[in-house]
């Protein structure tokens, strides 16, 4: 059931259509985790589709915009993950996703978050993408695979994986994956990951 529909300061971009395809792989009311959040294009959406959320930034003028979610209960943590330390320790998260963002040292802080049943949604630039535009360096473009790498040192399953080029709604390279956690206590049947279509392009 969704929570009461809580409208942001200002208007913000759609959620990724990477997130619209793949919630059908959170758990219902599930805990997310948005690391790097920005102003919060993902949690207003998540919030109002019922999911408790938690987002992670260390931009205080973005978290500004997250004042009316953070009175209906999101948790909104400012906090500068690359200079300092990860922020929620020992704390694991129904679902952990990340868009438009890449910082190595983190990548195990940030897989370890998932809980287990939970999923990683993680999609940004891939390498390719200084052909194009910005992101150019090399610390902030993923190599290919590597996503792959990082949830197989998780000990997370791969649901999907892309990696390549888009041209809407901008030329970029992008690679992105869906991973989940194998639940701590496996029932003896096996676990269903609904595919389905794909979302159409935004």
């Amino acid at each position: 059931m969704s929570l009461p529909l809580v409208q942001p300061p200002q208007p913000l971009f759609a959620p990724s259509p990477w997130l619209l395809r793949w919630e059908r792989l959170l758990a219902p009311g599930g805990r997310v985790l948005d690391v790097a959040c920005g102003p919060g294009r993902h949690m207003y959406w998540l919030h109002s589709r019922g999911h408790r959320v938690t987002g992670i930034d260390r931009d205080g003028a973005a978290l500004a915009s997250l004042a009316p979610l953070a009175a209906a209960g999101a948790e909104v943590v400012q906090a500068d993950i690359e200079n300092g330390p990860w922020p929620l320790p020992g704390r694991t998260f129904d679902a952990v996703l990340v868009t438009n963002y890449l910082w190595r040292p983190r990548l195990a802080d940030i897989a370890g978050a998932v809980a287990p049943g939970g999923v990683l949604l993680y999609e940004t630039f891939a390498q390719g993408n200084e052909s194009v535009g910005r992101p150019s360096r090399p610390e902030f473009l993923l190599a290919p695979g590597e996503l792959l790498a990082l949830s197989n040192s998780a000990g997370l399953r791969v649901v999907a994986y892309e990696d390549g080029f888009m041209d809407v709604p901008a030329p970029r390279f992008v690679q992105r994956i869906a991973a989940a956690r194998p639940a701590a206590a496996p029932t003896g049947t096996p676990p269903r990951y609904p595919l389905g279509p794909a979302c159409a392009p935004q």
